[in-house]
């Protein structure tokens, strides 16, 4: 049943023939099955061992050429038959490729794996939706079948694998918000672990060989933003991109990945809340927040805005008739308006915090992005007083220059502002005004 295979002979201190036998797919396990088929030894094939028997098999090439009906066959038979029918069967069989190392792919075991998954869970969609709609199917068994338990089982597998399932489950049909809800648990299993002290630690003491201990976590996160790159917009909530987003900065995750959360994130940013914006600094940074983040985020939104304007030539830029996502309403631009303001606010106290980024915030926003500017004194203020004198003094020059570029309705408030930044560059003297509130 055995053809030769790659192996060395020697001999022990007795004299006994000794035979070794290297890189055997599934290892000491997969070689005693196969053992006992070839004396005969009864023992069940099952999704959890049939991909260690059919490696093997390819290993010792025992085929149909060494023996009829041989292991390879009897293998190849209860994956067509039993394991590749079913939506559990498949993925059993998928996750234990991993002990077939690469005799798994050349046998074409992943692949078929794959298809079987994405065919599987497409049927199970149709099933669901279908009972969903039953007159007779109560509520709670309704509920049963909409769910899509498979979801968690996707998550045990390697992030090479998953990704080919994900492609596999688009090409047959899956639903989009099936997929988001799969890369939201999928990260959730992965990366809920990630340490940043920890990180840093390891960071820090990395001597540059081979790869850091954390790149298995960023790839995870690059992977995972590349797959939602291909899913509508709505397919993942936004709290979950921005908690993708945090990680990302703390794994150190490529530029384009970045980039494409950012973007994701633009294109809902009215609907964000403060907290959300408050994405801490990389460990290389002084700062405590990332403003650049937030600053390409908003860009990312204005150029939204841009878009869909001139997509309707015959509504001016300040107003929209439409909330949907892909023509966001005047609303939209005021709700971000005043969430900037309160972002603003919330950083001006960092002492690391360099003019040049806090006033790119600011005059980054249109005009009609704010009925009032209470909010924007405020944070001003708030980042006048952690400043040094001579720092304030430089500061009112580059915060009254911007009335220079306001509409003229806007100027008069502007200079009602310089005045009070005058006044208030020794702490000692503040105003109020109609339309200021109390700092």
């Amino acid at each position: 049943m055995l053809a030769d295979s790659s192996s060395s002979n020697s001999k022990d201190a007795d004299g006994h023939q000794k035979l070794e036998l290297a890189n055997v797919p599934g290892g000491a396990y997969a070689f005693e099955l196969a053992a006992k088929f070839c004396y005969g030894t009864n023992f069940e094939i099952t999704a959890a061992n049939v991909a260690q028997l059919r490696c093997v098999a390819e290993y010792l090439e025992m085929t149909e050429d060494q023996h009829a009906d041989n292991l390879v066959a009897r293998a190849e038979a209860y994956l067509a038959e039993v394991a590749l029918r079913s939506l559990d069967g498949a993925l059993e069989v998928l996750r234990r490729c991993d002990d077939g190392g690469p005799v798994a792919e050349q046998v074409g075991l992943v692949a078929r794996c794959v298809d079987a998954v994405a065919a599987s869970a497409g049927k199970e969609q149709l099933v669901s939706g279908l009972a969903a709609h039953l007159e007779t199917c109560d509520c709670a068994a309704a509920a049963r079948c909409r769910e899509d338990w498979w979801v968690e089982d996707l998550s045990l597998l390697r992030i090479d694998h998953y990704r080919r399932v994900i492609a596999a489950m688009r090409r047959s049909g899956v639903r989009p918000e099936t997929i988001g809800a799969s890369v939201a648990h999928y990260a959730q299993t992965w990366l809920k672990g990630v340490d940043v002290e920890q990180r840093r630690r390891q960071r820090a003491c990395w001597d540059g060989s081979g790869p850091f201990v954390g790149d298995g976590q960023r790839m995870v996160v690059e992977t995972l933003v590349d797959v939602l790159a291909t899913e509508n917009v709505a397919a993942v909530t936004l709290s979950f991109l921005f908690g993708m987003l945090r990680v990302a900065v703390e794994v150190d995750a490529s530029l384009d990945c970045r980039i494409e959360l950012e973007r994701r994130v633009g294109m809902r940013l009215e609907m964000a809340a403060l907290d959300d914006l408050l994405v801490p600094a990389a460990q290389t940074s002084d700062s405590m927040f990332d403003v650049d983040t937030v600053h390409r985020i908003l860009l990312s939104f204005l150029q939204r805005i841009d878009e869909d304007s001139s997509g309707d030539l015959s509504s001016p830029p300040c107003g929209y008739d439409s909330d949907g996502l892909k023509s966001p309403s005047h609303g939209s631009v005021l709700k971000v308006g005043r969430l900037m303001d309160g972002y603003l606010a919330e950083v001006a106290p960092d002492p690391y915090l360099k003019l040049q980024k806090f006033m790119a915030l600011i005059e980054l926003l249109p005009d009609y992005a704010r009925i009032v500017d209470d909010g924007l004194y405020r944070a001003i203020d708030i980042y006048l007083k952690v400043k040094p004198l001579d720092y304030k003094c430089h500061t009112f020059f580059s915060f009254s220059s911007v009335a220079v570029s306001v509409n003229t309705e806007q100027r008069s408030e502007f200079h009602i502002l310089s005045i009070y930044l005058i006044f208030s560059l020794d702490g000692t003297v503040y105003m109020q005004s109609n339309g200021m509130n109390e700092f």
